[in-house]
């Protein structure tokens, strides 16, 4: 604070002089010093676990008719991901649910998207999640009542927090049923009918419902009782499958984490394959660059700090448990607004936020890489007004993948397991850039990201002179990345741009 008794004017002659050295100062002009990478080749961090891939949700717009239908589904299949996510949900129950009453199954409207997903990922591993419980398992005051009209968005349809068969019995049966109509060709109801699809479709991986900290509010004990049944009935009818738990909208849930994969809470052979929780970032601001460039970061990190203690918790309650987060993105106030209002909002966001949502996941892949992640899935594939459009990775309007898909993509082709992460060095970090060193089968990588509404310049080792460059950044807009070479070893990375620079093993 300045008090009058602290504040002693400057003599005149020292003003002018103060006055001349400032206005030179600012006839100067301004440069700013690259910042540059330094590779240790030698020293590896630690041997790559990680799978980059997404989930696909349903909604109206993957429906059969979609304007955008035939577009993502396509896209989907050039992706060529594993371990993809496939999501049902609860705001659609006609379209994910396939015994809305008791004794009266229906899978017409489920079936088209279904067999869409699993034609479009033919040849590739997929989690399959019909996460919508049948209100009908459930003690409620009344009978759950929802739309005729299969896409009509309703928020209500999961009530109860108790089931009605307590042992979990009806539970694992209605899944048991749904699995078998997709892997053995049918199945025979609770009344002796018998059901036929046809489908001998293999599902690797099957995830025990979604966000139980939401929906029903869930405790640790109900969850893991309810997983066990389901897991012991699907085991049944589909001995071969594995299986992902928790799959927790909050990860900071350590009671979840505790009781979970301690196996003495779980039946005896009941298998714990995979755990899986998500993080969204949520700016205050939806609509300024500026602010994302801090926002998106900061709550990056703080969730990659709580990714290290859920590990710690899970190498010391069930080591062979391996780790997918597989709900990563950025909700906009927007969405929320919308969902509150049961209807769609003008999208107003400029159009470099998919770019600055793209930089937010590249972020989080060099950082849970690091902590040896298994799967790491990006949110979600189509999205729209009315139905989270700040996490679509395709534009609703044109059918094109956005600038999202093309950095899942960019990654996706350019790193896997078994790649060596090794000691990347960046000279005065002002924490805007990111960058990881990957030695690959293929050759030298590396993976650079620019954090910052404003543009980088970046100095690259000597020996990535004549690199090539993969870009995805503003102006690539919602096509594929930019490919270049490198001149001399200083590049200039564009706001929020995601870039692979590779170059051969000499």
């Amino acid at each position: 604070m300045i008090t009058p008794m602290s504040f002693r004017p400057v003599p005149m002659t020292q003003n002018k002089a103060l006055l001349v050295l400032a206005l030179l100062v600012v006839s100067l002009p301004l440069t700013v010093q690259p910042q540059s990478i330094q590779v240790d080749w030698d020293k590896t961090l630690i041997v790559s676990k990680s799978t980059p891939t997404l989930q696909v949700v349903v909604n109206p717009m993957l429906r059969r008719g979609s304007p955008i239908h035939d577009q993502s589904f396509a896209a989907l299949k050039a992706l060529g991901a594993e371990y993809v996510r496939y999501v049902p949900w609860l705001p659609y129950p006609r379209l994910a649910v396939a015994e809305l009453e008791k004794g009266k199954w229906d899978l017409s409207l489920i079936d088209p998207m279904t067999t869409d997903f699993l034609s479009a990922t033919e040849g590739h591993s997929t989690i399959i999640n019909f996460s919508t419980i049948p209100a009908w398992l459930f003690k409620t005051d009344k009978p759950i009542t929802y739309p005729d009209d299969p896409d009509q968005v309703t928020w209500d349809y999961t009530q109860g927090t108790q089931l009605n068969d307590p042992s979990g019995k009806e539970l694992g049966d209605y899944y048991a049923r749904l699995v078998s109509w997709y892997t053995n060709g049918g199945f025979t109801d609770e009344n002796g009918k018998e059901h036929h699809s046809g489908h001998h479709y293999s599902f690797p991986y099957w995830e025990v419902l979604n966000e139980p900290d939401f929906e029903h509010h869930t405790t640790p004990q109900q969850y893991t009782e309810r997983y066990d049944a389901i897991v012991s009935a699907i085991h049944q009818v589909s001995p071969q499958t594995k299986f992902v738990g928790l799959a927790l909208a909050m990860a900071d849930r350590p009671d979840m984490y505790e009781y979970f994969l301690n196996h003495a809470n779980h039946k005896p052979g009941v298998p714990l394959d995979f755990i899986s929780y998500h993080f969204y970032a949520s700016p205050t601001d939806g609509h300024d660059p500026n602010v994302w460039q801090y926002s998106f970061f900061d709550q990056a990190d703080r969730f990659l700090a709580e990714v290290k203690f859920i590990e710690a918790i899970r190498k010391r309650l069930s080591p062979e448990t391996k780790t997918d987060i597989d709900e990563l993105g950025v909700i906009l106030p927007g969405d929320g607004e919308e969902n509150a209002q049961r209807k769609a909002l003008p999208f107003t966001t400029p159009e470099i936020y998919w770019n600055a949502a793209g930089a937010l996941y590249a972020y989080l892949f060099i950082g849970l890489t690091n902590q040896g992640i298994d799967v790491i899935g990006e949110s979600q594939l189509v999205g729209y007004p009315s139905q989270f459009p700040s996490v679509s990775m395709m534009d609703w309007r044109t059918g094109k993948p956005n600038a999202r898909y093309w950095v899942l993509k960019l990654i996706k082709d350019n790193f896997h397991p078994g790649d060596k992460l090794t000691e990347t060095h960046i000279s005065h970090d002002q924490q805007e850039i990111a960058a990881q060193a990957f030695l690959t089968p293929q050759g030298r990588k590396l993976l650079l990201i620019n954090k910052r509404n404003r543009a980088a310049q970046i100095t690259l080792p000597a020996e990535a002179a004549a690199a090539t460059l993969s870009t995805v950044n503003e102006s690539t807009g919602d096509g594929p990345p930019q490919i270049s070479q490198v001149s001399g070893t200083t590049i200039t990375l564009a706001p929020y741009a995601v870039t692979v620079v590779s170059w051969p093993l000499r």
